[in-house]
This record gives C-alpha cells, structure tokens and sequence, in this order.
C-alpha cells in the first residue's frame, strides 16, 4: 500500500489513452463485425494452409482468414469487406474460384456478412460486457458490502478499458472471439478479487486495532502466492496456445495473456487500494462483526 498513489495514478494515466485511443483512432474490427464474404470449401486432396494463405493474401482482396473445420481439408474462407472496395462481393468468390481452380475443391457454401448484421454484433457484444459487469456488481454487492462492489467494478472496468485501448493502439484484430476473451478477463479478474477481498474482511474482523492500510497488506501478502502462481500456470497454457496454436486464434489468445497480465495487477493494485478511499465503513463492519 506505500505504492497505492504511484499505482493508480498509472493505472488512470493507462485507462485515459486506452479511452482516447478507442475513441479517435477506433478498434480494427474483424469480419464480425465489418461484413464480407464467407466461403466453406473441401479440398479432396491435403492442402497446406499456411501457403494456401499466403497465396490468398496475393489478391489484394482485403483481410483473408482461413480456418479449418471439423478436418484439416475443410477450410472456411472469410474475406473481410474493405472500405471503397470498387469489387463487388459476387467477384470476390469468382476471384477465389480462379485461384483455387488448379486444386480438386468441393464448395459447400458462400454467405455474405452485411455491415448491418456487423452493427448488430457490435451492439449484441456491448450488451453483453454491459450486463455481464451489473451481474459482478450484484454478485458482489450481495456477498460483500458497497464498496468491495464498487471497487471490484471499477477495476473491471479498467481492466476492460485496457484490452480495448491495447487492441487500439496496436492495432490488432478486434471480432467476437476477442469480445468473448473480454468477458472471460473479466471473470478471470474478478476470481481474483473475490479471494483478496475475502480475505480482506476476514483480516479486518481478526485485526481491528491496526490501520486498514496494514490490513490490506497482511492480506494481500496471505493470497499472494496464489495469485502468482495461478496467473503463472494459466500462462503457460496460454503461451503454449499461441505457439502452437496458429493464426486463427492469436487474437483471441493475445487478448487473454494481456488480460491475464492485467486482471493480476488490478487485483493487487487497483481493486485493493480504492478500498482505502472507500473506508468509510470499516468502523462500521468492525462493530457489526
């Protein structure tokens, strides 16, 4: 807690880019959420995608996403619609067709995204981090007091801003998997939370003559170990993942390292020290329990 000023202060500084950075240089929205095209192929012979990708990539058609499903010969094609693109979509499957005609290919399917359905994803995913908080809020509010609840939201949403601002300033692909890396963060975090608090309160019922500064850091020094190594073996996994795991899902998977690196700090650094501002009721409690 000697570091609680320094600490928020960062944190504020890191939440006002992140909010600027989203708000004027705006997140790079997959297919999701932008429409285009998307192609269900089944190549009757192995393909190798990552050459298959580079030679999509070629056509300067836009953002190209290859994905395998169900085996490693069924490949979905998703082609991002680009801004003042002067081709037409029903040219773009024409274009792939040609490119892909020198291999023996079934087409299993072909849709396009609108950028209306893309607005109604956005808003759909808004909704759901939206709620998503108030459900923690509640949960919170009804396990603890006000002010656990208010601060566990607050660093919520700091940890929430951050991803966006992350994802903003980098420039990285924003689509439905990172809105559901989002909400996992959030619940990732929020775990966190609930086992310093808890043994906050259980620290501030044992302790009741020392300053709630101290209690804080007994308690924080009591799970702390926990913290590190859970946030230590889930990113391992995570590392692991991105490895190994190709393209397809990196957005996702960078979207939970980044959350995983500052849900812990927020546990530590954010959510603890605002309930040294939120005090008011440590009397009370202490008399009450």
């Amino acid at each position: 807690m000697k570091i609680k000023k320094l600490t928020l202060f960062i944190s504020t500084i890191l939440f006002i880019l992140s909010l600027f950075s989203v708000f004027f240089k705006g997140l790079n929205l997959g297919i999701d959420f932008t429409g285009g095209t998307l192609i269900e192929v089944r190549f009757n012979e192995n393909v190798d995608l990552n050459n298959l990708r580079t030679k999509m990539n070629k056509l300067n058609l836009g953002e190209i996403q290859l994905q395998t499903i169900g085996n490693e010969n069924d490949i979905v094609i998703r082609v991002q619609e680009k801004k003042n693109n002067e081709i037409k979509q029903t040219d773009t499957i024409e274009i792939i067709k040609n490119t892909l005609a020198d291999k023996s290919v079934e087409y299993r399917r072909s849709e396009f995204v609108g950028p209306k359905v893309g607005g109604e994803l956005v808003n759909a995913g808004i909704i759901a981090v939206i709620f998503s908080l108030l459900g923690i809020l509640m949960y919170i509010w009804l396990r603890f007091q006000w002010n656990f609840a208010l601060g566990a939201v607050i660093a919520l949403i700091h940890d929430v801003i951050l991803t966006l601002g992350f994802f903003s300033i980098f420039y990285l692909e924003f689509n439905l998997a990172t809105v559901a890396a989002v909400l996992t963060i959030a619940g990732y975090s929020i775990n966190d939370t609930v086992v310093i608090y808890d043994r906050i309160r259980e620290s501030m019922r044992k302790y009741k003559q020392i300053d709630f500064d101290e209690v804080i850091n007994i308690s924080l020094n009591g799970t702390l170990s926990r913290t590190l190594m859970t946030s230590l073996t889930t990113l391992l996994a995570l590392a692991a993942l991105f490895i190994f795991g190709g393209i397809v899902i990196s957005s996702f998977i960078i979207a939970l390292i980044w959350g995983v690196l500052i849900g812990t700090y927020s546990s530590l650094y954010v959510a603890s020290p605002i309930l040294t501002y939120l005090k008011s009721d440590y009397k009370k409690s202490e008399d009450g329990n």
